[in-house]
């Protein structure tokens, strides 16, 4: 499946949802069921990577997406060494909630090129609105090692899940 150069905005009448396999149900489910009901409610902002090639029924199958939205973080979750010169209320993050890559384009990089994509956007936002850290909740051991191969920290271990951090600073140094 080849990919378009952009990524758009979720279209549940442009995009195919239901044909969307990453290989983890979690993550189907959520761009099947509920990634459109998000936005409509504005919770969360999801943006795909459609395919170049429609299918038979017109409707562009989703290679990647990603899922973005605002939260805040307590600053003692922080290590010492960033929390101490951070205010006592909570602190303005952003959330990378979801990114997943269709298993037709697995092995190509797209994982890659997706995260950079939503970390691009949300240096973009920082403009309008500042936040301190992007945070991510891993789902297992490989994407905990994904995002850690790219400057995420561990941050804590909750849910069943290991929450890790990159500052925007260091974000900055490579959009900014």
């Amino acid at each position: 499946m080849r990919w378009s150069e952009q990524f758009v905005e979720l279209d549940k009448k442009v995009h195919n949802r239901s044909s969307f396999d990453c290989g983890e149900q979690e993550l189907n489910i959520f761009i099947q069921t509920q990634a459109a009901k998000h936005m409509a409610a504005g919770i969360s902002k999801t943006l795909v990577l459609p395919a170049v090639d429609a299918l038979s029924n017109g409707m562009f199958p989703i290679c990647s997406f990603y899922t973005i939205t605002p939260t805040s973080i307590e600053r003692k979750t922080l290590p010492k060494a960033l929390s101490k010169k951070l205010p006592h209320y909570p602190v303005p993050a952003f959330l990378l909630a979801q990114l997943a890559v269709d298993v037709a384009c697995h092995k190509r990089g797209l994982g890659k090129i997706t995260l950079i994509k939503a970390l691009e956007k949300l240096w973009g936002i920082t403009s309008q609105m500042n936040a301190y850290v992007v945070i991510v909740d891993c789902l297992n051991d490989d994407a905990r090692q994904f995002y850690e191969k790219y400057g995420f920290e561990m941050l804590s271990h909750q849910n069943g899940k290991d929450r890790l951090f990159i500052r925007m600073k260091t974000i900055g140094g490579l959009f900014g």
